[in-house]
């Protein structure tokens, strides 16, 4: 039974669900936290997430270099995995459990340090799990199985770390929050990380050089195609989840009581839909169905913009459940296809450079959303929770419905400059060779 269980795609879902409660409970209200809550005005707020994004520049990479360089009799990812655990647990309550008192300079002082700290460690998690999959999984029908179990894991945390977090913060508050969230991150990580077994085959040739390696990651057009339309559908993905408890106070004028309902409307309807994209991706195969999930993903958003009080804040909801259900199952297959090719040419599996490269692409949809939630802030003149000025339902509407469209548009246009090409030894996949576009 333990063999059957070790290295299965269950296991590895483990990881996912351990690491996206807490960090979708971050995403989601850490700047509802900061700003509605705390006083800290969206000026600041961005200019800590800018911060941030010179200082992930330098550790991504770096993160999944180390990794592909390590060499233990525990392999290169567990090590990793296994130091950083105890650290999320701290840096994680940090961002929550914020002193009383602080306001202006220090507030921001405190921010900019957890957010700092925080991300700096989620960074090596996520970097050392990600390498993981195209190393534990091999072939198509093996990974579009695993990415369903993963991203169905991934859902249920989903729903655990949006809907459920403003029912406890109400009645724990936000510190007290933050360490039962620690506490299921240990647990699951732990669990994961134990069942792992890393492939030794993959670990063996040399690693390249910091300059080769930096060389042959960044001269990949497939890596930059792919990621950037990625990070654009994901900028949507964190900008709708930390801005639907500002659009439900502000646009649909619904109680805090009622946020985790609304919250569930998005993340409940998203379980059964991720079947049903599964059987799309099966039908049109991993590249047709990435390019149409980000046009369903686009048209899902517009019914935000019309809808009124709970009712209509629940519909628009299921909307948007489907679209992100689309973009949560169709990008995994594709990146371990690109890395693939990349092993076929260099002769070494650098899944840790990869995923580091392409993480960092991804997560400066941080930056982006917060620059989207300033500048429509400056044009509405919302400033804070003590400073919403004269139009904060027009604020909120525009964030959640026009931002998302124009951003998925963006990942669909890029989008194009991808094909379906064969893959040396391997099916059919996403290319850039010879230009143009599948139809």
């Amino acid at each position: 039974m333990r063999k059957k269980f070790l290295n299965s795609p269950t296991v590895y879902a483990l990881g996912m669900f351990a690491m996206m409660v807490p960090s979708q409970a971050f995403s989601s209200f850490y700047h509802y936290y900061y700003v509605e809550k705390l006083g800290l005005t969206i000026g600041l707020a961005t200019l800590a997430r800018t911060i941030y994004l010179i200082w992930d520049a330098v550790n991504q990479p770096m993160a999944g270099y180390w990794s592909d360089r390590t060499r233990t009799r525990y392999g290169r990812r567990r090590p990793w995995i296994f130091a950083a655990i105890p650290l999320f647990v701290v840096t994680f309550v940090m961002v929550f459990a914020v002193p009383k008192g602080l306001e202006g300079t220090a507030l921001f002082t405190w921010f900019l340090v957890a957010l700092i700290l925080f991300e700096g460690v989620a960074t090596i998690l996520w970097v050392n799990y990600g390498a993981l999959f195209p190393e534990l999984f091999t072939g198509e029908r093996l990974r579009a199985k695993a990415s369903a179990v993963t991203q169905g894991y991934q859902i249920v945390a989903i729903l655990i770390g949006s809907a459920a977090t403003p029912i406890i913060y109400k009645a724990l508050g936000f510190g007290t929050m933050s360490v039962v969230y620690a506490a299921i991150f240990a647990v699951f990580m732990l669990l994961f990380v134990l069942n792992v077994r890393e492939n030794e085959e993959a670990a063996k040739e040399e690693p390249l050089p910091l300059r080769e390696a930096f060389r042959e990651t960044l001269k990949n057009k497939e890596l930059w195609f792919f990621y950037l339309a990625c990070s654009f559908a994901q900028t949507v993905n964190g900008l709708v989840s930390s801005l639907i408890p500002f659009y439900a106070k502000y646009a649909l004028r619904i109680p805090e009581d009622q946020v985790s309902i609304l919250m569930a409307s998005v993340f409940v309807s998203v379980v059964p839909l991720v079947g049903v994209w599964y059987f799309i991706v099966r039908k049109l195969g991993g590249y047709r169905s990435w390019r149409l999930a980000f046009v369903v993903y686009g048209l899902s958003v517009i019914p935000a913009w019309f809808a009124q009080g709970l009712g209509g804040g629940i519909a628009a909801g299921i909307a948007i459940g489907f679209g992100l259900a689309g973009f949560l199952v169709t990008p995994t297959v594709l990146s371990s296809e690109i890395m693939d090719r990349d092993a076929i040419r260099t002769g070494r599996r650098r899944e840790g450079m990869y995923t580091a490269v392409g993480g960092f692409l991804t997560r400066s949809s941080g930056l982006i959303s917060a620059l989207a939630f300033y500048v429509v802030g400056v044009v509405f003149q919302y400033e804070s929770g003590d400073n919403p000025g004269p139009h904060p339902e027009e604020t909120f509407r525009y964030l959640i419905t026009v931002v998302p469209l124009c951003l998925l548009a963006i990942s669909f246009v890029i989008s194009l400059f991808l094909r379906r090409t064969a893959t040396p030894g391997g099916p059919a996949a996403t290319s850039t060779e010879g230009g143009g576009i599948d139809a």
